[in-house]
């Protein structure tokens, strides 16, 4: 059997939804089709399709057994370029997924910047406020930024994410400043869904301090950083906010920085991937070209 061939004909049936789709664009007749999904359940000794004259369906066995047969096609397209350009030039599509704010300010403007040195790359950029499984839904890299990794991906650093906790001046008037980071909890802080949400934690930045961790609430909460930042932005309460986002408006005096004797604990900032095997040259060049642009920078 051409192992090869009966995942490419499985994959076909799923995404066209029947034998007749897959046939009619593998150019294939459906005895054919379906001859090639029997050989590849034999094989894994599994059921992958429910059939009825209606429709298919997968079966559990079949919901695993799809995102290997992607991969392993993928990984035999990736071994089929290297022989065509052994000179390892960047070049096909690249799938890239960032939180919506890191996206919209920070990472839209370097994959601008990396096509203009590598052409042939065509970047399919997905702002998700989501941890994405990155097999399932065949994504090239994740941009993360976490204190914990998964152990069964790959990543490579690329920076750290400071935040800055900060509030419009019109907020302070009503409510009046924190001096300590304990008086957090008196206010109205508005917490990310993922990040945070109840309990934020610091670095003391004074000589001899330790660390703290403050739990806090507030009227709203949002799984996106540029949707609380409106809020902060409107007077409503005190924001946790990545540094990249609200630096400007701190420099420029639309919000104000507190508490400055204690930093929010540091995210690490990671490109992450599924595995180093077969890695194309594209992938590598876009971790090279991430890792130099954000290394250093004070976000």
């Amino acid at each position: 059997m051409d192992r090869l061939m009966a995942m490419q004909v499985f994959v076909k049936v799923v995404d066209g939804g029947s034998l007749s789709a897959a046939a009619e664009q593998l150019d294939l007749s459906r005895p054919v089709v379906s001859r090639y999904v029997a050989e590849l359940e034999d094989w894994v000794g599994a059921r992958l399709l429910h059939r009825t004259t209606r429709r298919l369906s997968l079966t559990p066995a079949g919901n695993e057994i799809l995102p290997r047969c992607r991969q392993m096609l993928e990984f035999s397209e990736d071994m089929r370029h290297a022989l065509e350009a052994p000179d390892e030039t960047p070049r096909g599509l690249l799938r890239i997924t960032a939180s919506t704010s890191f996206a919209q300010t920070q990472l839209i403007q370097a994959v601008v910047d990396y096509g203009r040195r590598y052409p042939e790359v065509a970047v399919d950029l997905m702002a998700l406020d989501r941890t994405v499984n990155l097999v399932e839904e065949r994504i090239d890299l994740a941009i993360r930024m976490t204190n914990r990794l998964d152990a069964n991906l790959i990543a490579r650093k690329l920076g750290v994410c400071r935040s800055i906790i900060c509030a419009s001046p019109d907020y302070l008037a009503r409510h009046g400043t924190p001096r300590k980071v304990e008086e957090l909890a008196l206010h109205n802080c508005l917490t990310h869904s993922y990040v945070g949400r109840s309990l934020w934690q610091f670095d003391a930045r004074r000589k001899g301090g330790r660390g703290q961790s403050v739990a806090v609430g507030g009227s709203i909460s949002a799984n996106e950083v540029t949707v609380l930042l409106q809020a902060v932005l409107a007077g409503v309460g005190i924001g946790h906010m990545p540094a990249y986002t609200v630096a400007p408006l701190v420099a420029t005096g639309q919000l104000v920085a507190l508490l400055p004797d204690y930093e929010p604990l540091q995210l690490g900032m990671y490109g992450v991937y599924a595995s180093r095997k077969h890695m194309p040259a594209t992938l590598r060049s876009m971790l090279d070209f991430l890792a130099q642009r954000f290394a250093g920078q004070p976000f």
